[in-house]
């Protein structure tokens, strides 16, 4: 018996003749920031996920918060395992609908790589305390921190020593454009921000029951008509609607509208029951001062950020000090501010 050696030439063709005509193909990509010699094996996608996948920000991602904050259990979601289950979502999806699932799977790898400690509330913090050292009021401390932004940031400045991991601009842009209002210029960029949504939907609803938060029949009963009433249900009807619905379109991704508004009921359920109100953000707070402690510690101390951080004079300290506090996991940066805030006897006891 003799392997087949598959080359990337051989890869190439073989998306040309599989593929939907609309799918992004990695011979056309839009190339790179510094082009680079072609791999033998791999398309440009593959290497991008590859380049994503042994970076230090990926697997700084296991610590970092998802939603609950220090929560006692094994089996509630990280950064990481958040990563992963919208990588296997948005796979599923593209690879109903004939696209590029290397594509899909480098930017749903990289989609999180600039997300802050302890999730939205590190965000949120980062933006309090940038508007104060900018001279802001806090009504305009929104958007002055954004992880999506921050993961570009990483991919391009931060990585590989300061040479960035150069990735596709398709990669970068499905990246930049996951949340928010933005609009990824491929079909596979706009699968994963719409995996995104549906990834932490569903998980975050496991999670909170899990902690005793939330119990499967305080969902709203239309949710529970329209999408299931498992996680494992609801995965599925989204992900296959997405699929049914988008190719009815045969020009862009969506569900329908009465499935993709009984989804948006479930997150608006999510932040008045769950983000918003509930014994998981008890300790908030304290995250929230962690950070603008580590902040404020470290913009009057600027010598003790690392050098990996102070490459880029031109961006300010405020931006570099801002890089080297949303690289942290939550432990180091629970770390750090005993280090710098506790009396040493009094962090050795509290281990």
């Amino acid at each position: 018996m003799a392997f087949k050696v598959m080359s990337r030439i051989d890869r190439e063709a073989l998306e040309h003749a599989a593929l939907s005509p609309c799918a992004a193909f990695s011979d056309e990509t839009l190339g790179r920031l510094h082009p680079i010699e072609e791999d033998p094996f791999r398309t440009a996608f593959q290497r991008d996920r590859d380049r994503i996948l042994h970076s230090k920000s990926f697997r700084r991602l296991s610590h970092k918060t998802q939603v609950f904050l220090s929560p006692e259990g094994d089996h509630f979601r990280t950064r990481l395992t958040h990563t992963l289950e919208v990588a296997q979502i948005a796979r599923s999806i593209g690879r109903g609908l004939a696209l590029n699932e290397d594509l899909i799977e480098a930017i749903a790898l990289g989609h999180d790589l600039g997300h802050t400690p302890f999730g939205h509330t590190g965000e949120a913090s980062l933006c309090r305390v940038i508007a104060r050292h900018r001279g802001l009021p806090p009504e305009q401390a929104e958007g002055l921190f954004e992880h999506s932004e921050q993961s570009v940031r990483v991919v391009e400045y931060l990585e590989h020593d300061g040479e960035g991991l150069n990735l596709t601009r398709e990669v970068v842009d499905g990246i930049l454009c996951h949340n928010g209002q933005k609009r990824a210029e491929t079909l596979e960029g706009r699968i994963v921000a719409t995996a995104d949504r549906i990834a932490y939907v569903n998980h975050d609803i496991d999670d909170a029951i899990r902690a005793g938060i939330l119990r499967e029949n305080q969902l709203p009963e239309s949710t529970h008509r329209l999408l299931g009433h498992t996680s494992t249900e609801r995965i599925t009807t989204l992900v296959e609607d997405m699929i049914t619905n988008s190719a009815s379109l045969g020009d862009d991704i969506a569900m329908s509208d009465k499935i993709w508004g009984a989804m948006m009921e479930l997150r608006s359920f999510l932040f008045e029951n769950v983000y918003a109100a509930s014994d998981a953000k008890a300790e908030e707070p304290k995250a929230d001062r962690l950070i603008e402690y580590l902040f404020d510690y470290y913009f009057d101390h600027f010598d003790q950020v690392p050098p990996e951080y102070r490459r880029r004079p031109q961006d300010g300290v405020i931006v570099e000090v801002s890089d080297f506090i949303a690289g942290m996991t939550d432990r180091y940066a629970v770390h750090m501010f005993e280090e710098l805030a506790v009396p040493q006897n009094w962090a050795t006891r509290l281990r």
